[in-house]
């Protein structure tokens, strides 16, 4: 059962949120309105600018306890707004919870479409694993972006991660049918053709049955411990249910949780909503568990 706060925080989502994205008339609307500052810094960890493999980006760490294990988490925004700066209360939130978290500041479409924001993260990516195992993980666009880095470091023989946490990742951004349109009016942020309109800033005229574009068409033989959260009223549900479904016929340990009512990316509540403490106190204790895991090369 849903928590109350749940109900309220989607209802707050789909009023600052979801009415204003409907009528977003350019790319600088969108950015405003998913970059709008929702959430305070958190005060228990730091932030501090970096570069990895020539990607800038933000170092996370707590202001206390242990951040042994190292997290690179790749933050959302429809491939074409937001910023590790914007991802703070999530990225702080995991860093309190162990984890010291490089987040690249990849770039954004359209003024650079695919592939560069995922060329971005995996370049930050095979810098960061150089250093030793770690873990990866994002939500949304990131999510999706997360996804595509493991399939080409699988290609280029980079190390894999040791897991990874995938937060209502964008697995297919060509999606019609499913939850796409099932849920458009109950999804609190997203309509039916908030993705589509989304994906030719993203790709251009390119085929979003690209793999590395819509990761579910991607062969996840090999990939190292998965796991999904969504919402159960979200429009990127099913991209959750299929890609869990692909990995597991391939052979890939992937598990995946349906939340009730939350809206998408409720990650960012965690001081506020049970759900977000939950989803959050779930993905770090998965990635710890598989901490030290070498990973595989292609």
């Amino acid at each position: 059962m849903a928590s109350l706060r749940a109900h309220i925080g989607a209802w707050m989502v789909r009023r600052r949120v979801k009415a204003p994205l409907a009528t977003a008339a350019s790319t600088e609307d969108v950015r405003r309105i998913l970059g709008g500052a929702t959430f305070p810094d958190p005060k228990d960890a730091t932030f501090e600018p970096g570069t990895l493999g020539g990607i800038p980006g933000e170092w996370v760490r707590p202001v206390s306890g242990d951040a042994s294990h190292r997290l690179l988490y790749v933050h959302g925004g429809g491939f074409v707004a937001c910023s590790p700066k914007t991802h703070r209360p999530l990225t702080g939130a995991l860093a309190r919870r162990g984890f010291t978290i490089f987040a690249p500041d990849y770039r954004l479409a359209p003024e650079h479409p695919f592939p560069a924001g995922l060329e971005d993260v995996v370049a930050a990516w095979a810098a960061f694993r150089a250093s030793g195992p770690a873990s990866l993980a994002g939500e949304s666009a990131g999510g999706n972006l997360a996804l595509a880095a493991m399939l080409a470091a699988k290609e280029r023989s980079i190390p894999l991660p040791s897991a990874a946490c995938l937060f209502s990742p964008v697995t297919d951004i060509g999606a019609v049918d499913g939850s796409r349109v099932a849920n458009g009016w109950r999804d609190a942020m997203f309509t039916a053709r908030s993705i589509s309109e989304i994906a030719p800033l993203y790709l251009g005229d390119r085929d979003p049955r690209m793999p590395l574009a819509s990761p579910v068409y991607g062969d996840p033989a090999g990939l190292p411990p998965l796991l999904f959260h969504v919402g159960d009223r979200e429009v990127l549900r099913d991209d959750s249910v299929r890609m869990v479904e692909r990995a597991k016929a391939a052979g890939v340990e992937a598990g995946l949780r349906i939340f009730p009512v939350v809206a998408h990316a409720w990650q960012f509540a965690d001081r506020f909503l049970p759900e977000a403490t939950a989803s959050l106190d779930e993905a770090a204790a998965f990635l710890k568990r598989h901490a030290g895991r070498p990973g595989v090369t292609a």
